[in-house]
């Protein structure tokens, strides 16, 4: 069985493909410029390198009826007939407080979907738009949507509410309500195999540091906090989101500039974060212009890396007891200067960071351990996997078999489990770098 995932953006749909029975990703793939004058995919079929192409993608449909062709392509396709896919699942940014966990796609459920999307108008009209799409070009096939906000929704009220007029919440819904749901579940449960602990014994504080960076409070093995909001603009500095600041600088600024609220909501989400402070948004950029002396590159390290340092003690006075800090995503598991400056000299909380491990410790392939020995909060960078979530949400739906995360059991949450991708790359990785065994704890 064939399971197909969806991830739609305004002007895009990232896609992979994945075989079940044989539990190995056949393709991945994106279309990008969906539109524009002419779209470009690109497709990477496991073991048989890329092909992009320039293509006419007007809406989402076409990119849709794009993919498909391509995974029926003679010579780049993974399969033979369409009857071969099994499920559909998308990812979709908001659930609201109607979805506290994945779902099969009928009308009603797109129904419930299309009345939130004030909570996530930058988002949902491209995730209905690809759903809307999917469900046309294959219509006898089961759809599922996975939603980013679900993991979240047993946080306490104490933990969600804002201090505002009540009425905001009971009749605009404004609330806290976390993203990144996909990568914290994957991670939590890895982080639980790591301790040797069940998953229901386990508190964490995870770290999902990408261009866009949130963090998680877990405790019990359920979220109990996050630093993300209402909308994904909320807690730490990202690449060109602010992050935390005083509400009141917003009519300040207004005020004092003209600006629309349309603008503001613009600078804000675009314009800020990173690029607002020293001109770039990439980690890579801002390290090395840091690196050369360049002071504003240098604050923006500063800066990011303490307000991770601040949720870090935050969430740790909140838990009561830390098993483990985890970092992930694309800056967490590769940008050793941001764990190093948010982790370093917490010892008071019983984290002790190895700077050794961790200037080794750069890999996407393999789960790794930065602190040192005797540690009684480790330290752990779990490169995530938020598609293979939703493949397993969207196989145990359609098979009747899905429940709440903590009453249903991922493949990877148990200590055989292999990646086999990750293991062949983590072998070339190991030929590169043969120091990466010092610090690897998956696999070994």
């Amino acid at each position: 069985m064939i399971i197909l995932t969806l991830n739609c953006g305004s002007s895009s749909a990232k896609y992979q493909v994945y075989d079940w029975k044989n539990k190995a990703v056949l393709a991945v793939g994106v279309v990008e410029r969906i539109g524009l004058e002419y779209s470009v995919i690109e497709h990477k079929k496991t073991g048989n390198g890329e092909f992009t192409d320039k293509v006419q993608c007007p809406t989402h449909k076409e990119a849709i009826e794009l993919i498909i062709d391509m995974l029926l392509d003679k010579e780049h396709g993974v399969i033979s007939d369409l009857s071969e896919i099994g499920a559909v699942g998308h990812r979709v940014l908001h659930g609201g407080e109607s979805f506290i966990k994945s779902a099969l796609i009928d009308d009603e459920a797109l129904a419930t979907i299309k009345k939130l999307i004030p909570l996530g108008p930058l988002h949902m009209p491209a995730n209905i738009m690809g759903i809307e799409a999917a469900r046309e070009v294959m219509p006898n096939i089961p759809h599922a949507i996975i939603m980013d906000t679900a993991w979240h929704q047993t946080m306490p009220k104490a933990s969600y509410m804002y201090a505002v007029p009540y009425s905001w919440y009971t009749q605009y819904n404004v609330r806290r309500y976390g993203f990144h749901g996909t990568s914290y579940v994957y991670t939590a449960k890895r982080a639980a195999v790591l301790l040797g602990k069940d998953p229901k014994d386990t508190n964490l504080i995870i770290c999902h540091i990408g261009n866009g960076a949130s963090m998680c409070a877990v405790k019990n093995g359920v979220c109990v906090d996050t630093s993300m909001g209402l909308t994904p603009l909320e807690g730490l500095i990202m690449g060109t989101r602010s992050g935390d600041l005083d509400p009141a600088i917003l009519p300040y600024v207004m005020n004092r500039t003209g600006m629309n609220v349309k603008e503001m909501d613009s600078s804000l989400n675009k314009k800020s974060g990173l690029l607002g402070l020293c001109g770039m948004s990439d980690r890579r950029d801002v390290r090395d212009a840091a690196a050369n002396g360049n002071e504003k590159a240098q604050l923006a390290i500063d800066m990011e890396t303490q307000r991770i340092k601040k949720y870090i003690g935050a969430y740790a006075a909140e838990l009561g007891r830390v098993d483990a800090i985890v970092y992930t995503a694309g800056v967490g598991e590769m940008a050793p200067h941001i764990r190093l400056g948010a982790t370093k000299n917490l010892e008071i909380l019983g984290i002790h960071l190895d700077e050794e491990k961790n200037r080794i410790g750069q890999c996407r392939n393999g789960e790794i351990d930065i602190s040192k020995d005797g540690s009684p909060v480790r330290i752990y960078v779990i490169p995530t996997d938020e598609e293979l979530v939703m493949t397993e949400d969207a196989h145990a739906l359609m098979e009747g078999e899905y429940d709440v995360h903590m009453n249903f059991s991922y493949s990877f949450q148990h200590k055989d489990y292999v990646n086999k991708a990750r293991a062949a790359g983590l072998i070339e990785d190991l030929k590169k770098k043969p120091e990466l065994e010092k610090v690897l704890v998956y696999p070994k």
